[in-house]
């Protein structure tokens, strides 16, 4: 049974893939433009990043919110020595699908912390992780895991948030730019909304269901995402905070959010 410790990048047991297998295009993200399976010019010869303390004072802002939920350690102990030696596309494929299959894992183990659907959980759980363990993950049909597992993550998330009459239904809504400051978010379902550079300074989002919102340099400087349901340190890295923002115990506050926001 994984706990969420596992399902957080540990950069320094990979072989640098996502470096690697993934595609850079030229934009605020990314300074340059890379193929998949073109390694990336930044990496020395034992694959760590020369510039991993100054990416985005270097234009790789992308990598700094990129989080493969330890999909990229985990594939490169199964290879051992020879990806290094003979990289393929196979690896390169491997990529997106585990860590898609271990952002299910992410959710469902923070599901299962709430005691409750304890059995459906755990069994959810056993199998996405069998899944994972395909010998070709080019033949998992990710889409049929996460329907697979929805509806368990949604009760779960009805039963932690409660009832909520008077709170309005927010899930996939257009908030871009929307101004939320010190707004009272709690417990509400925020399910795949878009909250692009939203002003949530100061609000209250303690308990909110967050699965799957875009949260790109949303504000949420003095916010309190406490027990906040389904965030990922991907999300959270993508928005700005400062100290005074309450996270969720399973994350890291940004090295890049400071005082000021960041």
């Amino acid at each position: 049974m994984p706990n969420r410790t596992d399902l957080k990048a540990d950069c320094g047991s990979c072989f640098g893939l996502c470096c690697v297998a993934l595609t850079f295009s030229r934009s605020a993200d990314f300074a340059i433009d890379k193929s998949a399976g073109e390694p990336c010019p930044n990496l020395d010869d034992g694959f760590r990043c020369t510039i991993h303390s100054r990416l985005r004072a270097e234009g790789f802002q992308g990598c700094t919110v990129y989080d493969c939920f330890g999909a990229g350690q985990e594939l490169s102990r199964r290879a051992g020595k020879s990806w290094r030696e003979q990289p393929g596309p196979e690896m390169f494929a491997a990529l997106p699908i585990l860590r898609q299959l271990h952002e299910l894992l992410w959710y469902l183990t923070e599901a299962l912390e709430h005691k409750a659907f304890e059995a459906e959980l755990t069994a959810a759980i056993a199998r996405v992780e069998a899944v994972g363990r395909t010998a070709d993950l080019s033949t998992v049909d990710v889409v049929a895991e996460r329907a697979a597992v929805n509806q368990l993550l949604l009760k779960t998330s009805e039963l932690v948030r409660g009832t909520q009459p008077k709170k309005k239904e927010r899930r996939g809504a257009d908030l871009i730019g929307a101004r939320l400051r010190a707004a009272d978010l709690s417990k509400s379902n925020l399910r795949g909304a878009y909250l692009i550079g939203a002003d949530l300074r100061d609000a209250d989002l303690r308990r909110a269901d967050l699965i799957g919102a875009d949260l790109r340099d949303t504000d949420l400087r003095g916010a309190d995402l406490t027990g906040a349901l389904f965030l990922t340190q991907a999300q959270v890295n993508a928005a700005r905070g400062d100290r005074a923002t309450k996270l969720p115990h399973a994350l890291s506050r940004p090295s890049h959010w400071n005082a000021a926001g960041g």
